[in-house]
């Protein structure tokens, strides 16, 4: 049996971890004005900040249509037994229910499943992530599904976001808006509840927001996985990276690029850690 995984590019999994995988990435778009754009497809993670810092005018996304995923089912459907289409949380985006619209608009093809992860960036990566391990290791179509789904609640995030403005901009704010209006130096502290943004803290310099990401994963317990992934700051991310590694020598330790769709929302600077 063939199963193939599906997700989105808020997935934000590293260069080359989808072809291997094989996992199939459908983009969302970003837009700046009248210049509609697929993320990281028709446009680099490098191009799109310098535009996010540059261009007046703020830019919005799109989630992928339904005709989209639909095109990307009937695709795979040529050699698959079952396909699992995991994306970002339903809360933040429309990417959910028009995966759903395309499962109804191609039929009975073959089987799909449609997850709602409740996750963006890394937290939705590791979930298709082990998805494709498990398809890799002929485990069956509802099995998982299934551990896709157990595994969501397993999940933790906290984010250092250098400012609240994009988030507030672009609308995806959520529960955060009690830190709105804060000292412009000061360095807001997010994590994802049920889908949505939450806050639970804030930093008085960038310094000590990274001192609460190190203590926030060391303290994490039995985990299996790490990601880290940054907007604009990779030095900052390899240098968390290797604060954890000796703590965590077991543990699957990933580096990853904040794309241009998350990037909208979140803007420079922002840096988010991710245990499993």
């Amino acid at each position: 049996m063939t199963i193939r995984i599906v997700t989105d590019s808020t997935a934000d999994l590293p260069p080359g971890v989808a072809e291997e995988l094989g996992i199939t990435v459908v983009p969302l778009y970003v837009r700046f004005g009248d210049e509609v754009y697929r993320d990281r497809v028709d446009i680099s993670e490098d191009e799109f900040y310098q535009r996010l810092e540059r261009d007046t005018v703020h830019p919005g996304t799109t989630q992928p249509t339904p005709q989209d995923f639909a095109r990307v089912y009937r695709e795979l459907a040529k050699e698959a037994d079952g396909i699992v289409s995991i994306h970002l949380s339903s809360k933040l985006s429309g990417t959910y229910s028009s995966a759903l619209q395309a499962k109804e608009i191609v039929g009975d093809i073959c089987h799909i499943e449609v997850i709602d992860s409740l996750w963006v960036s890394m937290g939705l990566g590791v979930l298709a992530m082990d998805a494709a391990a498990a398809a890799s290791n002929g485990k069956g179509m509802q099995q998982i599904a299934d551990e896709a789904r157990a595994m969501i609640p397993r999940i933790k995030y906290l984010a250092m976001f250098d400012t609240l403005k994009y988030l507030h901009l672009g609308g995806r704010i959520g529960k955060a808006k009690c830190l709105l209006g804060s000292a412009l130096n000061i360095k807001p502290l997010l994590t994802m509840k049920d889908g949505e943004f939450h806050a639970v803290g804030r930093a008085r310099t960038r310094s000590k927001g990274m001192e609460r990401l190190f203590e926030f994963a060391k303290g994490a317990g039995d985990i299996s996985d790490i990601g880290v992934v940054h907007s604009t700051t990779p030095d900052d991310a390899h240098a968390l990276v290797e604060r954890l590694a000796p703590i965590f020598p077991n543990v699957r330790l990933i580096v990853a690029r904040l794309g241009p769709v998350l990037g909208v929302h979140a803007g420079p600077g922002t840096i988010f850690i991710g245990v499993r």
